[in-house]
């Protein structure tokens, strides 16, 4: 049975840090193509971050050079490192698989999905 798992959300302040945590079973997620995506009230899903295999990386403008994406094979897991969060960042975070080795941007790309985890940005 697949399955995603997030977790690592809560209240952080301007400027503060959070660490997003996504494990995976049923699968291994160094054979797919792992995504955060997030969706705030009213709006539609949006790419944040994709990983293929360990190195290759892209990430949406709105978080380029604040956050992070990575995998530890080993623990199947795939994590977001966010750093100088802003109030705009609130959303619910997800975290999904795609079989493609291109990372893809588009929601309705990605097979496997996490149930979310909600990130409230605010002082």
């Amino acid at each position: 049975q697949v399955q995603l798992v997030e977790s690592g959300g809560g209240l952080v302040q301007p400027g503060g840090s959070l660490k997003l945590s996504c494990a995976a079973s049923g699968f291994t997620v160094s054979s797919y193509t792992m995504g955060w995506f997030r969706q705030a009230p009213g709006k539609e899903r949006e790419f944040v971050a994709g990983i293929w295999k360990s190195s290759v990386s892209t990430y949406a403008d709105s978080v380029k050079g604040r956050f992070t994406i990575s995998r530890d094979n080993a623990k199947n897991t795939v994590y977001l490192q966010m750093n100088g969060v802003k109030p705009e960042d609130t959303a619910v975070y997800y975290c999904a698989a795609d079989r493609s080795i291109v990372i893809r941007t588009v929601a309705n790309n990605y097979e496997y999905w996490g149930q979310g985890t909600q990130v409230t940005v605010s002082s």
